[in-house]
């Protein structure tokens, strides 16, 4: 049965024919079509024969070959541009020298930099292990595949935010959240952290509150059981797709979900 207007007014509340409506069901249909066997399996195989995404990666192996130390390799724009996308990391292009610090840093430190920062950090610091391997880490022919596919993944799933807002983070949310048990878990990690505040209606401005109001606020609102169920798991995807389609009516989208 096609997902249309009408359908998602039926399941979640609201008036039918509203572009909003619209919007969130192109955006579930698409959510869904990205989670059907063998989607993501032909999108990927397409993005690697992607011209911008050969030349990235044919630019970020030439950078590692020629850097001197890792240091340099963590400054480079050209590794950054793969190696970021390629942990989650995307989103911190911008910070390089909070990259490199971070990177480095021990993540078995309780009072390290790591340890005050977005939990993406810590696992992609374990990951990498350059403050124990340095350059020779970035090197390594296996560490370099993880990174390369990694990238290749996030080109393709932030292509389908290009239509549909919000589908990556959903992807990575339905990957990762599951079974989480851990509130600070999920307000730690950024990407986690919007997803389920975008699904339960919570305002970006919470974030100026201390991480126990946060918790509070989403507990609130969520039993954290629910993260082991897969039917209310995909359901909060859903409501954080819903919510970034956003809606040309004026009204939020989660309206529709009332």
């Amino acid at each position: 049965m096609p997902l249309t207007a009408d359908l998602v007014s039926n399941l979640f509340g609201g008036s039918s024919g509203s572009t909003a409506a619209g919007d969130a069901a192109s955006g579930i249909a698409a959510l869904k079509l990205a989670r059907t066997a063998g989607a993501a399996t032909k999108g990927i195989a397409r993005e690697k024969r992607d011209p911008v995404t050969v030349t990235a990666l044919k630019q970020f192996e030439t950078a590692i070959a020629k850097a001197k130390d890792v240091k340099t390799a963590l400054q480079d724009p050209r590794v950054l541009a793969v190696l970021l996308p390629g942990l989650g990391l995307s989103d911190q292009v911008a910070y390089p020298g909070l990259v490199q610090k971070a990177l480095l840093a021990d993540p078995a430190d309780p009072k390290g930099l790591l340890a005050s920062l977005d939990s993406r950090f810590a696992a992609a610091a374990k990951t990498l292990d350059l403050r124990n391997k340095g350059l020779a880490g970035l090197k390594d022919p296996a560490l370099q595949k993880t990174l390369t596919d990694g990238y290749v993944q996030y080109q393709y799933q932030t292509g389908l935010d290009a239509a549909n807002p919000g589908i990556s983070d959903a992807l990575y949310f339905l990957k990762t959240a599951k079974g989480e048990t851990n509130i600070y878990n999920i307000l730690g990690n950024s990407v986690l952290r919007r997803v389920v505040t975008g699904a339960l209606g919570l305002p970006d401005a919470m974030v100026v509150q201390s991480v126990e109001t946060q918790a509070r606020a989403v507990t609130a609102r969520l039993k954290l059981s629910d993260l082991q169920d897969p039917r209310k798991l995909e359901k909060l995807a859903e409501r954080y797709v819903i919510a970034a389609a956003g809606s040309s009516t004026g009204r939020s989208t989660l309206s529709l979900l009332a």
